[in-house]
């Protein structure tokens, strides 16, 4: 299951993670959102154990989301490190999200 993140817990969960990270900044009344939203869960489960899969409701957390500058979604981020190594703005297949992960494992 996707992991929730937030203002609160982002540097714990997601800058201090020793494995990838899949960010998917999203909103409750976004349209494309609720295509990608479904597709981040399977992800989740693929990827169990190997890297670290989550959500960022930009409504409720505004802080990490201009730190990120956020300003179309679904945006989805790829962080190792504590740093964004790759982005993906609205949605796409499965295959290129898990693509994107699966290439900051090597």
């Amino acid at each position: 299951m996707a992991l929730t993140f937030t203002d609160a817990n982002f540097e714990e969960l997601v800058l201090k993670s020793d494995k990838p990270v899949l960010v998917d900044f999203w909103a409750e009344w976004c349209g494309p959102c609720r295509v990608v939203g479904p597709i981040v869960e399977e992800l989740a489960n693929d990827f169990d154990g190997t890297a670290v899969i989550g959500k960022v409701d930009v409504d409720s957390n505004p802080n990490i989301s201009m730190q990120y500058g956020i300003r179309n979604i679904p945006t989805l981020l790829v962080f190792k490190n504590g740093q964004v190594v790759d982005k993906q703005v609205g949605a796409v297949p499965k295959a290129v999200l898990a693509g994107k992960l699966t290439a900051q494992m090597a």
